[in-house]
């Protein structure tokens, strides 16, 4: 029979939910890694690993396997370190190191389109590479020294690559979005990357109308997820929320409709390419629900229209947030559709996101939710 399991990464520890196929009942698990900053987590289909990244300000980023759905965990061989790296080599203080010579944050991390290969998403913005399930990790320096990084910026959670997209039917080609530099890909397995921005909006642009609109590169895009149809891909973003379907050689804007053009997470319906879920924000600096009321923004026509789906969330007085790898859905039909928030609430919908369920509200501060489906 199958079975759900959602991994939830907290500023105190990983915790794992496990429900049968209804989804009615759920099963906690954790803390696991009790106090460290669990920033996301993931399910390796080929090898039936669970993935999970944690920063510890003492000792680095590091990047930690379960072969047993997160009963117990074990650290890779080795973790991502850029070259010459002074916490490879010192035992000083973060604070001393000189600025880009320390990896600072795992972000992401994907399993590739072969056994045993991942990719894992940093900050300072970056990826790195392994073929041998975590033991060995290759930085991707195209990216690291790409000829637009002089026009990238951090914002508010730093210089980063957050979101990846692995094609499934080329390995080779990963599309990725960096806060704030854009969304960029690469057919080679890295070697090579390639701005694809035609049509996001810059935000510099909104503040100085000397600034170039839209630029090869320097956008501030939030999140990035992958549809069932070939070729289309949601992104969430600073100035608006978009749509590709031509595979990121250009976006639509598909703003209009909802309440605030500012948003960090995103989602797509596992089945039904035109269905999408955002959690829209006031602002960057309120970073709340627009009235206090807490609403997950449905398209189901690939957002020429959405609508607020609000049954069993609170309508009042709900000033949390969503952080960008805090929605997700399951591969279930229908859908099931989930996120977290930064008070430690976590809802669940099994139907689509046309009504909820408040499945904990005492966690940590959620960084991030995922799921997956097991047999």
């Amino acid at each position: 029979m199958t079975e759900v399991l959602l991994m939830i990464g907290t500023r105190k520890g990983a915790f794992t939910l496990r429900s049968s196929q209804g989804r009615q009942k759920w099963e906690l698990d954790g803390p696991v890694m009790g106090g460290q900053d669990v920033n996301w987590m993931t399910f390796d289909r080929q090898t039936g690993r669970m993935y999970a990244l944690f920063n510890d300000a003492w000792f680095g980023p590091q990047v930690q396997y379960s072969t047993d759905l997160g009963k117990t965990w074990a650290s890779c061989a080795t973790s991502p370190r850029f070259k010459n790296d002074p916490k490879e080599v010192s035992d000083q203080a973060p604070w001393v190191f000189q600025e880009n010579k320390v990896l600072e944050r795992l972000w992401a991390l994907e399993p590739g389109g072969r056994p045993g290969e991942l990719y894992c998403a940093v900050a300072p913005a970056t990826m790195f590479k392994s073929s041998d399930g975590g033991d060995s990790w290759e930085e991707l320096e195209s990216l690291t020294n790409h000829r637009t990084r002089e026009r990238w910026e951090p914002g508010a959670g730093g210089l980063m690559v957050h979101s990846m997209v692995v094609d499934p039917d080329n390995p080779d080609r990963i599309t990725i979005a960096i806060s704030a530099a854009g969304v960029f890909q690469t057919d080679d397995g890295g070697k090579t990357w390639e701005p694809r921005n035609v049509n996001i909006r810059d935000v510099a642009a909104q503040m100085d109308p000397n600034v170039e609109k839209y630029p090869e590169a320097g956008q501030c895009v939030h999140h990035l997820v992958p549809t069932p149809r070939k070729g289309r891909m949601y992104l969430q973003g600073h100035w608006g929320t978009y749509r590709t379907d031509d595979d990121a050689a250009s976006w639509v804007d598909i703003t209009e409709g909802l309440p605030s053009e500012f948003g960090l997470a995103m989602a797509a319906h596992p089945g039904d390419a035109d269905m999408a879920y955002t959690w829209p924000l006031i602002g960057g600096e309120m970073r709340t629900p627009p009235g206090g009321a807490m609403k997950v923004w449905r398209t189901a026509d690939a957002g020429k229209t959405w609508q607020g789906m609000t049954k069993g969330l609170p309508q009042e007085e709900a000033w949390m947030g969503v952080y960008r790898q805090g929605l997700c859905t399951d591969a279930l039909d229908p859908a099931g559709v989930y996120f977290g928030t930064n008070t430690g609430h976590l809802y669940a919908s099994r139907d689509d996101g046309d009504s909820w369920t408040l499945v904990r509200h005492l966690l940590p501060p959620i960084l991030s939710v995922s799921a997956a489906t097991l047999d």
